[in-house]
């Protein structure tokens, strides 16, 4: 019998008193005695076979709680269990369990030889006999007859034996000498010509869509029922106090690097729903500065697909008289000089006829929205590193956006 199982069939029996150890063997009674430090069949979960004396000391300390035993097993020089095996193997010594994936029973690779801990040989002449020992039951092998007494043994004891684990729960989630890195990049790749791609189709076809029909009013395409008339004349859509001009509309951005949405991020942010740290950018572009970036976005209007372009500006000092009238949008930076020098009167006025926008991280403190919550302004927050939620903040600038142009255009 193999010392887990004589430990197993003792410890089952209650007779753990008759378990002892004498220099460096243990004795199971009269019946078994086995080196201290054998190796038994229970396999930890990091990796190693535990000794019958590792084995032996635990059962008999098994009411000590896991820090009292710990303490105790170094104090005996003793390697202990550790804490996820306590409970498999004391349920399996205490027979409350057959079996367990960690225990791992080999028999001889030579089908002709049972030797070592399931029996003893000894040569009789010509014939060979081995005792086997499973369960207290005995059967005897010869030579050439195979097993005789076949009802008399532990048929599952038998099978246990013959079985090899190849790998546990543990081992198949390793996925060792597995990379999906180069799963990621591939995959990162595609997304992006994919995205570059539709970027460019939706180019052309701004380019032929503004060439045939021109371009309205704050990107919103020709009214349904006005049509077209012969003789082109340039619409004015009237604001409460100010007027739309013709062209593409324009969307002001702060110059200063402080705030989140600049000139040099805005559009991978409106068109891509992706943030992008403005310093990322700059080291991206070499540090070239655009004076102008078009934006464009699919609307949906009468089931079909409009395209509306915008120019993003960081620069109002540049604007015409004629360009504030198609200023539709600005992030704001949350200072008071920023609108210094705008053609406006007051706060009330400039975000009657501009809808704005202020972007905050979402754990940014109350105070960095003190000011602009007394505007009349859109506060739009994003997380600082769950990239995936930037879409849906881009999708509500957009909305908000063209909800404004709307009402603004129906007044």
């Amino acid at each position: 019998m193999d010392p887990l199982s004589a430990l197993r069939d003792f410890t089952i029996r209650g007779e753990l008193d008759k378990v002892t150890q004498t220099q460096n063997e243990i004795r199971f009674g009269s019946d078994y005695t086995f080196a201290s430090s054998i190796e038994t069949p229970f396999r930890s979960k990091q990796g190693n076979l535990y000794t019958l004396q590792t084995l032996v000391f635990f059962i008999k300390n098994n009411s000590l709680k896991h820090t009292e035993y710990i303490q105790t097993a170094r104090a005996h020089r003793i390697p202990p269990v550790t804490l996820p095996d306590r409970k498999p193997l004391f349920e399996y010594l205490n027979g409350k369990i057959d079996s367990s994936d960690q225990i791992e029973f080999h028999l001889p690779q030579n089908p002709n030889s049972l030797d070592g801990p399931h029996g003893e040989t000894f040569t009789n002449g010509d014939e060979i006999t081995r005792n086997i020992n499973f369960n207290n039951s005995v059967a005897t092998v010869d030579g050439g007859k195979g097993f005789e007494n076949l009802e008399n043994i532990g048929y599952m004891a038998l099978i246990r034996a013959a079985e090899r684990p190849l790998k546990d729960r543990e081992q198949l989630l390793e996925c060792k000498n597995s990379d999906f890195y180069s799963v990621l990049v591939s995959s990162t790749r595609r997304e992006e010509e994919r995205q570059r791609i539709e970027s460019q189709q939706r180019k052309d076809g701004l380019v032929a869509k503004n060439r045939l029909m021109g371009v309205d009013e704050r990107g919103l395409g020709y009214g349904g029922d006005e049509g077209f008339e012969t003789t082109p004349k340039p619409k004015m859509l009237q604001l409460k106090g100010g007027k739309i001009g013709e062209g593409v509309p324009i969307i002001l951005v702060p110059s200063a690097f402080q705030t989140l949405i600049t000139i040099y991020n805005v559009k991978e942010f409106l068109e891509d729903g992706v943030y992008i740290p403005t310093d990322v950018k700059v080291k991206n572009m070499n540090g070239v500065r655009p004076d102008c970036v078009t934006v464009q976005k699919k609307f949906s209007r009468d089931r079909d697909q409009v395209v509306k372009a915008y120019e993003v500006r960081d620069k109002p000092s540049a604007l015409k008289a004629e360009d504030w009238d198609r200023v539709v949008a600005v992030f704001v930076l949350g200072k008071e000089w920023q609108f210094k020098d705008w053609p406006f009167k007051d706060h009330v006025e400039i975000f009657n006829k501009i809808i704005g926008f202020f972007m905050r991280f979402e754990d940014d403190s109350v105070e960095s929205a003190k000011i602009v919550k007394q505007w009349n302004v859109k506060i739009i927050s994003i997380s600082k590193n769950k990239r995936h939620q930037d879409r849906a903040a881009a999708l509500e600038v957009w909305d908000r956006l063209e909800e404004f142009v709307r009402s603004r255009s129906h007044s």
